[in-house]
């Protein structure tokens, strides 16, 4: 049986912002955009190539023994890409926020490429605080 991870909910404070930021800045797809009943929706977006989707929802219930996380709340959510500078390029077009490339060094973080595979970064947040990682991979999962 494959256990997949398809879906993750990220609290945000307002589904049309997010909704802007996610499919404007950076790139993604809506799937769905729906209202099951009054004052409820459901949004669902997927980065290119991605297998797992995104959902930003307001006014649905609380599922039982759950808690709501706050707005921002959700961090080092985590993209792979194979150009890590032509993401960052990417995103910085698309009007985001996005702090230079770095990787992890003997004195810690450090701005540029790594040397080694796996070890190129860039991180950006969503309007509430949501906090991204891109790292760079080799190859494309497919080929992994």
């Amino acid at each position: 049986m494959e256990w997949t991870l398809e879906v993750i909910m990220v609290p945000v404070s307002d589904v049309d912002r997010a909704k802007e930021f996610y499919t404007d800045r950076c790139g993604f797809h809506c799937d769905i955009d729906v209202s099951p009943f009054e004052g409820a929706r459901f949004v669902q977006l997927t980065p290119p190539g991605s297998r797992c989707s995104i959902v930003l929802e307001a006014g649905l219930p609380t599922p039982p023994g759950r808690r709501r996380t706050a707005p921002g709340s959700l961090q080092d959510l985590q993209l792979c890409v194979t150009d890590i500078e032509a993401a960052r390029d990417e995103l910085a077009d698309r009007g985001l926020d996005v702090g230079p490339v770095r990787h992890v060094g003997p004195n810690g973080w450090e701005e540029g490429r790594g040397t080694e595979i796996w070890n190129s970064f860039l991180f950006f947040e969503d309007p509430d605080g949501n906090g991204w990682v891109v790292q760079e991979a080799p190859s494309p999962l497919a080929e992994r």
